[in-house]
């Protein structure tokens, strides 16, 4: 696991080098697309970074081949629908590799802070919900102090850092994939 806090500042440049490194070291090459799932709802400011991100990814991955994102303002993932969502992108791609994007909760000195990991994120589990754990590799932006009625955490938690981290992961997430795309660093001719 890596983690950078967006404060750092060269966080700009080491975000989407992590994040190029964690796709290199896992793409395979039976892996047909590239699926970008951005968990989380609209309805709860901590909880929207996910279809922030989403949102904003979505005209900026027009320009690579086989992309896709799912999770975003008009069309949110959540705790409602993601069974559903997860259900269609393994019946509608061909053994896609999934990178997974979800808030989180944390200690207070590593709020602003996002970690890279490889495997599956459990999505919900702060809030003490049981949902399916999907990812080939997760991301994950710490928005608010874990510990204590969660949920009003998350309801709580500042616009402000939402939208700044919602930037800057996904600027990170675009100049991952055009660097993988220049360089042909991904082992399938997926761009």
């Amino acid at each position: 696991m890596n983690e950078i806090n967006i404060k750092d500042n060269n966080a700009y440049i080491h975000f989407p080098n992590i994040l190029k490194n964690y796709i290199k070291g896992n793409y395979k090459e039976d892996h047909k697309e590239i699926v970008i799932l951005c968990i989380g709802t609209d309805r709860c400011t901590g909880d929207s970074l996910g279809p922030l991100i989403g949102y904003k990814l979505q005209n900026k991955i027009n320009k690579y081949k086989d992309i896709y994102i799912h999770g975003t303002l008009e069309e949110p993932v959540h705790a409602k629908n993601l069974n559903d969502t997860i259900e269609y992108i393994n019946k509608h791609y061909e053994n896609p590799f999934i990178i997974a994007i979800d808030a989180c909760l944390g200690a207070s000195d590593r709020i602003g802070c996002i970690k890279v990991s490889n495997g599956a994120l459990k999505p919900g589990a702060g809030v003490n919900k049981k949902l399916p754990s999907v990812g080939d590799i997760n991301i994950l932006g710490i928005v608010n102090v874990s510990g204590f009625m969660e949920f009003m955490v998350l309801q709580n938690t500042r616009l402000q850092l939402i939208m700044k981290m919602s930037e800057f992961i996904s600027r990170g997430i675009d100049h991952a994939l055009w660097t993988c795309t220049q360089k042909n660093q991904i082992q399938n001719n997926i761009f």
